[in-house]
């Protein structure tokens, strides 16, 4: 439903003068407290020892069902690091009545989502389905809790997906060995938090399936688990479908106690650790330091030291080391589990130069924290940007089910969440002086560098001895197996679906012409407002790409009357957050915040957009951050493919542009270019707004109102190129050398229609099912038949003018070759292979669901609706996708997917360590060009750095 509404000048009163003047309301941190819904909910627990929880909401359309067990990567075995999540794939697979990844189409063919994460303290498994299909959901979790089939198959294909996993997560990155591997090896001595929660390849290379099915039965079962729904159902027919799927299964035969008796000892004296990765642009210097249990008395406080330290950008390590040039990056975390905790913090610093300036300033913030009490504003900030990022969890249902559950799990309580909600706001300035003294004492601290060299796990080897974790029992029950297919329990169908209204869409139209669409989402206090702009990246010249992203990213950097650290301060005393961006095809600036203080924030929003001055010495040190960043991207090889994809399929065309700028074009780029592009494109006449969340439509008109309704300029908005995609390019494999890489990121790229082209939906269709999601044929091809990868997906992004469709995936660099063959046999079989009417209604309901769902959120559905209204299509648009979607038939998608997804036509870009692969992608494919990886040059299309060109390939 769409209701059109237009304001008069006298609706509202324009809060924002034209000469704007910072007003420091919340300088002595008087800020209005703010407060988060208390997550309603009902718990019982049935004979065997399984917890429910049930979280009612007869607004939403969906249900969410997840099992919360209490086993996390704490209790792997004795040399199986990693083994609980490696359970976690294992888990999802095969049952006595469910086929390899059926649980897949059970959830994507409704329209739902699945997925499982395994953490410390817990492993969950959950879907998100049409409410009707609650019962189905129910019988998928039974079947897996007393039904699950661990054999040779699942195991083995799995242990390739997890060692996948761990290459693209851990070894590929610049810094994830830091993350994984390093801080928890040196802030633990003896629990088994010490181990890496992913695992080595070494102790997954010596697990075998009789570990696995060890591991099922000593942990798996009623008496370990939480079962939460959330969604709309009816309490009665939910506690007869609980009484029916689980109340009569048996508890662990055997149980492995769960408890971890051992705690941590003190760190005696302080110690330092060098470590060395390959592939790091950048170094890094930090410390680490022993926190206590979630539970801890203290713990409360730590999280508000956190935050004051590190959240936004008004935090005293970003001004410290960030504004001073020192870092491009400065960080810290408090994660503190059932039995124990950590505290890292750590800059990524501009150059090896700065290393012992940042180490130095560093250490004085963190002996500052100890020793002076924060300020009262610092305490609000604090205070306000952790409610308002509970806030956001809380938007749906599904969000407020993971909150509590991950309280749950963590504390063995479900009214931890709110508690320690209740705690924070009690904190005081002394409280934080106090844990910081406590528990970042010098005196017990590991100080950490990360610098390139060698993969050496030797050199941040703690001294401490690892201990001898605990060993399993051997496993004694029979291996299952999925029955014969006549004799399997089918699992139940769809119950009745509610009835329920769908959120009215508002448009209207401000004082001076502006069009605002608006809609209330939910009943949780917290809104978005999308301010959009025409233009993006392809107005930026070659030479200088990067001005729109520039522009919009350090608006924020200063207006009139206050500078950045102001106006930071400003929106996270406020618990708000704004930020800028530029895509292919537009600007678009972002406020979320809650509703009692949206008016405020939107007033230094609005000034932002109007009046950003970009002062000189920011604009200095944002653009070194983004060369420093780019470096970093250009060492992941994911990322450098998605580069090098974009200029070789548009060539010198708008679009091919890079939106983030190259090392060279940003070096170009001056602080009154990005005062010209806002005086050009960001401007009243082009200008549309979006907003939704726990607001009023009519409230959400009166603050845009408020916000922009006296804005006018004299002069008119510029111009966007008309065309930007330019002619097709020619057909290419491209291979970037990078002999470090952990991993090889490998790309299939055709052009795709624009947005309003006819054939964009019939592509959308086909395209599912190649490459959409878990149950599309890439993942099938290359993940579960054959391990070579995590994952394994296709799409295109919505475009004015022609797009990129791109199949990727990250695999072994031995195995880069073969995800590409791959993949151009899935383009192939899309053309040729006729689609049946029975699949293409599934793929309709996987994509139309997983609108749905976006649609639920304020920041989903602005992000949505922006996309359209930057296309030039209706804001209703977002509600009729399942119905364009109907109206596709096989033919038409099969008649795309020949025109566009022709392995003929399609690109290959290949990032690796091109020594392993490159023989055997020459007998693929000819005229393959190998550049190395120091030579790349993306401001063209041709790649290669001149003086490079006439080196040898490998």
């Amino acid at each position: 439903m769409k209701t059109t509404w237009m304001l008069a000048g006298a609706a509202a009163t324009a809060l924002i003068a034209s000469t704007p003047a910072l007003a420091d309301d919340h300088a002595s941190g008087d800020t209005t407290e703010l407060t988060a819904p208390k997550i309603e909910y009902t718990m019982w627990t049935l004979d065997n020892g399984l917890r429910v929880i049930a979280i009612p909401d007869d607004t939403t359309s969906t249900v969410t069902t997840s099992l919360w067990y209490d086993i996390g990567s704490k209790l792997d075995p004795e040399g199986r690091s990693g083994f609980a999540h490696l359970f976690e794939h294992i888990l999802s697979r095969k049952t006595e009545n469910m086929p390899y990844n059926m649980i897949y189409g059970l959830t994507a063919d409704i329209g739902g989502t699945r997925n499982a994460s395994n953490w410390v303290d817990r492993t969950n498994y959950f879907e998100q389905v049409p409410a009707a299909y609650l019962e189905t959901m129910l019988w998928t979790h039974r079947e897996r809790m007393a039904n699950v089939v661990v054999d040779t198959e699942v195991f083995e294909t799995e242990r390739g997906v997890v060692k996948e996993e761990l290459r693209q997560r851990v070894l590929a990155p610049p810094y994830g060995r830091l993350q994984r591997f390093v801080i928890p090896e040196n802030v633990y001595d003896t629990m088994p938090h010490r181990r890496p929660g992913i695992g080595s390849i070494e102790d997954l290379d010596s697990a075998t399936l009789d570990d696995a099915r060890a591991f099922y039965e000593a942990y798996y079962g009623p008496d370990t688990a939480t079962l939460i729904v959330a969604g709309n159902f009816e309490m009665g027919n939910l506690r007869g479908l609980v009484d029916e799927y689980f109340a009569d299964i048996a508890p662990r035969s055997n149980p492995v106690d769960l408890a971890i008796a051992e705690r941590e000892p003190e760190i005696t004296q302080p110690r330092e650790v060098n470590a060395t990765a390959p592939n790091v642009p950048l170094p890094v210097v930090g410390a680490v330091w022993k926190a206590p249990p979630v539970t801890d008395p203290d713990a409360a406080a730590l999280e508000v030291m956190e935050a004051i330290l590190v959240r936004g950008e008004n935090s005293r390590l970003d001004n410290a080391l960030v504004r001073s040039g020192q870092a491009v990056q400065a960080a810290a975390s408090v994660l503190m589990f059932r039995e124990a905790g950590q505290i890292a913090t750590y800059a990524v610093v501009s150059g090896e130069d700065k290393m012992e300036q940042a180490t130095s300033t560093l250490d004085s913030e963190i002996e500052r924290i100890r020793s002076e009490a924060v300020t009262a504003a610092e305490l609000a900030e604090a205070k306000s940007e952790i409610v308002a990022s509970t806030l956001r969890r809380r938007e749906t249902a599904r969000g407020r089910a993971f909150e509590l559950g991950e309280a749950l799990v963590s504390s063995g309580d479900p009214e931890f969440a709110d508690k320690r909600l209740g705690e924070i706001t009690s904190v005081t300035a002394e409280d934080v002086m106090r844990v910081a003294a406590k528990y970042l004492d010098p005196q017990k601290r590991v100080a950490i560098t990360y610098t390139s060299g060698e993969d050496d796990a030797f050199s941040y080897a703690n001294p401490t001895p690892m201990p001898e974790f605990r060993t399993l029992p051997p496993a004694t029950g029979e291996i299952r197996e999925v029955k014969p297919e006549g004799e399997r329990m089918a699992p139940p169908g769809p119950g009745a679906t509610p009835d329920v209204a769908a959120p009215e869409i508002v448009e209207g139209t401000l004082s001076n012409g502006i069009k605002v669409v608006a809609v209330q989402t939910g009943e949780v206090p917290i809104a978005t407002i999308s301010m959009l702009f025409p233009g993006g990246s392809k107005t930026d010249q070659r030479a200088k790409a990067g001005i729109a992203q520039m522009a919009a990213g350090l608006a924020d950097k200063g207006v009139l009357g206050a500078d950045a650290q102001s106006i930071a301060a400003k929106f996270e005393s406020l618990g708000a957050s704004f930020g800028g961006g530029a895509g292919s095809d537009g600007t678009s600036f972002s406020l979320t915040a809650p509703v009692a203080n949206l008016g405020e924030a939107g007033d230094m929003a609005a000034r932002i957009v109007r009046y950003a001055t970009y002062p000189q010495e920011e604009f200095n040190r944002e653009r070194d951050r983004a060369v420093n960043g780019l470096r970093v991207s250009m060492k992941e090889p994911g990322g450098l493919s998605r580069f090098i994809t974009r200029v070789v399929m548009y060539g010198d065309a708008p679009y091919g542009t890079q939106p983030g700028g190259t090392s060279e074009s940003l070096a170009a780029i001056t602080r009154d270019d990005l005062v010209a592009h806002r005086e050009a494109y960001f401007h009243p006449d082009a200008m549309q707004i979006v907003v939704s969340g726990g607001i009023s439509p009519e409230l959400a008109m009166e603050t845009a109102e408020a916000m922009f309704g006296d804005w006018a300029v004299d002069t008119p908005a510029a111009d966007v190129p008309a065309e930007a995609a330019g002619d097709p390019q020619p057909v290419r494999t491209i291979v970037v050398d990078m002999p470090d890489a952990g991993q090889a990121a490998v790309i299939a790229a055709v052009r795709a229609p624009s947005r309003t082209g006819e054939d964009f939906y019939a592509l959308e269709l086909a395209n599912s099912v190649m490459g959409g999601g878990s149950s599309g044929r890439l993942f099938e091809e290359v993940r579960t038949k054959r391990s070579l990868s995590y994952g394994a997906y296709s799409g295109f992004a919505d475009r004015i003018d022609e797009s990129i469709l791109q199949a990727s995936a990250q695999t072994k660099n031995e195995t880069a070759d073969e995800v590409a063959k791959i993949f151009l046999d899935e383009f192939a079989r899309l053309g040729s292979e006729p689609l049946s009417d029975d699949l293409l209604a599934k793929r309709r309901l996987f994509m139309s669901g997983a609108n749905a769902r976006r649609l639920e959120t304020s920041g989903g559905f602005n992000g949505t609706v922006s996309t359209l209204l930057q296309q030039g299509l209706e804001p209703s648009e977002a509600v009729k996708f399942a119905e364009r979607l109907e109206s596709v038939d096989a033919d038409a998608a099969s008649a795309a997917a020949r025109t566009y997804v022709d392995p003929a036509k399609a690109t290959l870009v290949i990032v690796g360590d091109a020594k392993q692969f490159i023989d055997d992608l020459r007998a693929l494919r000819d005229n393959v060009e190998v550049i190395p990886a120091d030579s790349l040059y993306l401001e063209s299309a041709d790649l290669m750095k001149a003086e490079a060109a006439s080196d040898p390939a490998p």
